[in-house]
């Protein structure tokens, strides 16, 4: 988001959009349908590991459908985008915008086979009158957390230091709290992920020492071992009330949230986790409350 002219506004807005928390009540969210995923450039690790194999398109389908009920089930106002075969990791939607109060973000995509993802969105923001900025430096939606008054930002490949300072002039009632991990995790909810005011998931081997340090100052850390950071362990996603979506293979992680006091959804998401990314990747919340 540099350059002169770093953020650009658009419409007017008509729609309510609120995201003030990462566990507020879930109202409105954005999905896209894998109908086109496969891995045709990996550009994360756990494709690498996957890139042979590659991704069952029909299985993949029926997973999401199985995700998007349940949370239709919750009360909570499903938005999809359309889906094409230019953009086969277009499922990814947290990836391609954000929501901070009341401001819609367009990322800009770091990889060049994501570039374009966000022109539905644009689309759809358009045709609704909900007003958007848009990125001009690399950002994504992946590294961006949203607390009360606190906006985590994740420092990757992904997401640029000079995003983030022209984030922060955008933003100023936020505290920009920007949270170094290490770059082969992607973004920072593959290894961090706020449940609520109080407790937080954390893969603590992806921070340094006084990192963790400062992320335990502020929440309870409930911890992600390596096997289910791989399988997107911290990657749940919370639709308030204390209620997560959350995969039924990630046994630990699941025993832990219930240990303390969370209601579980498991959804098996075992497709389309082989391209790097779970349930909130696969989510743009656009209104909480």
């Amino acid at each position: 988001m540099g350059g002169t002219q770093t953020l650009v506004a658009h419409a007017q807005k008509t729609s309510t959009i609120k995201c003030i928390t990462e566990y507020d009540t879930l109202r409105r969210v954005i999905l896209c349908p894998p109908k086109f995923m496969a891995i045709e450039e990996a550009i994360n690790e756990v494709q690498k590991q996957y890139e042979d194999e590659n991704i069952n398109k029909q299985r993949a389908m029926k997973q999401h459908a199985q995700f998007e009920e349940l949370l239709k089930e919750h009360d909570v106002e499903v938005i999809t985008l359309p889906a094409s075969s230019e953009f086969p990791e277009q499922v990814f939607t947290r990836d391609i915008g954000f929501t901070i109060g009341d401001e819609v973000f367009i990322a800009d995509l770091a990889a060049d086979i994501r570039k374009g993802e966000e022109a539905p969105l644009k689309e759809w923001l358009s045709e609704e009158a909900v007003p958007y900025q848009s990125a001009t430096e690399r950002m994504e939606g992946g590294d961006i957390i949203v607390d009360r008054g606190t906006v985590y930002v994740g420092i990757s490949s992904r997401t640029s230091k000079e995003a983030i300072n022209q984030l922060e002039k955008k933003l100023p009632d936020y505290k920009i709290k920007r949270v170094p991990f290490d770059g082969r995790y992607l973004h920072l909810d593959c290894v961090f992920n706020i449940l609520s005011p109080e407790k937080a998931l954390i893969f603590p081997s992806a921070f340094d020492r006084e990192t963790l340090k400062e992320l335990a100052a502020s929440y309870q850390l409930i911890e992600v071992s390596a096997d289910e950071q791989f399988s997107l362990g911290t990657n749940v996603l919370s639709i308030g009330k204390g209620h997560v979506f959350s995969l039924p293979q990630n046994h630990q992680v699941n025993m832990a949230l219930r240990a303390n006091g969370f209601h579980v959804i498991e959804v098996d998401f075992s497709e389309i986790i082989k391209s790097g990314g779970s349930f909130r990747c696969c989510s743009m919340p656009i209104e909480r409350g």
